[in-house]
């Protein structure tokens, strides 16, 4: 008698680290709740069907997940030269072969969906699959999104017309206009349209997994399960499940990183950090002014420098390798050698984090770096850059009260005085102080939260025991 095959999951991941990533994290989840796993991964426009370096060393580093490749779709004769456009365009078209890869598995539970793959909501209907969205960023973030689509419905403005006025939300703390993201400024932009549709489809699936934990986002949480946040729609259950952050176990694999030496002969709580992301770059002249900020405030600092960006726009470019004596200022890395050290392009970021030398994190407020400071007890200085970061930025300062912003990160340029006096205030004054004991206790809920009996994983289990039930 052919003994009954394994239940499964399939994860379908959006483009970039950002996404995939905390994806790679509830896989982990699922496997410890003896489901098998695949995540599907879509063809980057224009990088073939092998997929990134970053996947392949995900992949050789969690053997027990099935990471499977979606084929490229057909060429389309006319591409969106919108690079964003375009990659919803391939998430959108590669659901046939995501429909393909379901029917090929037996006994799926689950089809799992980030927010940007949500048009796969009908693909798994069709073969009587549930469908749920995990949500990437902050409760806080998916919360405003709604309570958005809900006033463009009831107004007739766009955001960009606004300027700095307040958008009140449900569950959220007043945010501005000019924070909200670039590209939904414009209600009748393509991809305000595009986005909104996704949301929609999201409203229509079995549930809606966010990485976070109740206690650092009770009132978006909240409003969420309330239905606060999308009025005119049924919102499905929510479930907290996070934060599902990497360990730093799997970064960079083989030798140490020697930042991390570094950091060992520096004092407890001594250096600050700073790290924009993996599609982070700045100016030359910006780079300048924050070196300068950095040398005048006296701390020391570990700073990871990219290449600037020959188009700002395309955040795909590839970088080159930093020039550092050609980008920061003369004599900079001479004068500050016994203090600072400067990393090129990339440095094992939850490590970092989680050294005991750390004590303050200049980030540009991703959700994945958020949480990885916040579990951390890092405090945040705020320099949010694209995509929802503006708005992370205000749930960080204003709501969960564990940064401060560095201003000027809306303008042309943040100067070496801001950065010198934010650094300072964090790392020498009471209020910096206070921010410390706020992280403390966000550390420890963040603790509390992953328990085996804490919110997120009897909040995961009753996601589970919903699955099992349903079959």
């Amino acid at each position: 008698m052919e003994s009954k095959p394994s239940r499964s999951v399939v994860l379908y991941a959006a483009m970039g680290a950002g996404h995939l990533l905390p994806m790679v994290e509830l896989a982990k989840l699922f496997l410890t709740r003896g489901l098998d796993v695949t995540i599907a991964v879509p063809a980057t426009p224009g990088s073939g069907t092998t997929g990134s370096p970053t996947i392949a060393g995900i992949a050789a580093s969690n053997p027990s997940i099935t990471f499977h490749h979606l084929p490229p779709p057909p060429s389309c004769a006319d591409p969106d030269p919108n690079l964003l456009l375009l990659m919803l365009d391939v998430l959108r078209r590669s659901v046939p072969s995501l429909a393909s890869l379901l029917r090929s598995i037996p006994s799926v539970a689950a089809l799992v969906l980030d927010i940007f793959c949500a048009e796969a909501v009908d693909a798994a209907g069709a073969l009587h699959v549930p469908a749920y969205i995990y949500f990437t960023s902050a409760a806080g973030a998916f919360a405003a999104s709604l309570g958005l689509m809900h006033h463009y419905s009831t107004a007739t403005t766009n955001l960009r017309d606004m300027g700095k006025a307040l958008l009140r939300f449900p569950g959220v703390p007043p945010i501005p206009a000019s924070d909200m993201p670039s590209l939904v400024q414009d209600r009748e932009g393509r991809f305000y349209k595009a986005r909104a549709k996704l949301y929609a489809r999201a409203m229509e699936a079995s549930g809606v997994l966010l990485n976070t934990y109740e206690w650092l986002e009770a009132r978006a949480v909240g409003a969420l399960r309330e239905g606060a946040c999308s009025p005119d729609r049924p919102t499905p259950p929510v479930y907290c499940v996070g934060p599902l952050v990497a360990s730093g176990e799997e970064e960079g694999g083989g030798a140490r990183h020697a930042c991390l030496a570094w950091l060992d002969a520096q004092p407890a709580r001594s250096v600050v950090f700073l790290c924009f992301g993996s599609m982070g770059s700045f100016s030359a002249a910006q780079l300048k002014e924050i070196a300068r900020g950095l040398e005048s405030s006296g701390h020391r600092f570990l700073w990871v420098v990219r290449s600037p960006r020959q188009d700002p726009a395309n955040l795909l470019e590839h970088l080159p390798e930093p020039d550092l004596a050609a980008l920061l200022p003369e004599g900079f890395l001479e004068r500050t050698a016994d203090k600072g050290m400067v990393v090129k392009s990339w440095a094992p970021q939850a490590k970092v984090l989680r050294h005991a030398a750390t004590g303050a994190f200049v980030t540009h407020c991703g959700w994945n770096s958020t949480l990885e400071g916040i579990t951390a007890g890092v405090p945040l200085l705020c320099w949010p850059l694209y995509a929802e970061q503006r708005m992370n930025k205000v749930f960080i300062v204003e709501e969960m009260k564990m940064g401060v912003v560095i201003d000027g990160y809306d303008e042309e340029m943040v100067r070496a005085e801001e950065v010198e006096a934010k650094v300072r205030l964090v790392m020498e004054s009471e209020e910096g102080g206070k921010l410390l004991e706020r992280l403390a206790v966000a550390r420890a809920k963040a603790v509390e939260a992953l328990a085996e009996e804490g919110p997120s994983r009897v909040a995961f289990d009753e996601f589970i025991d919903r699955l099992v039930s349903s079959e």
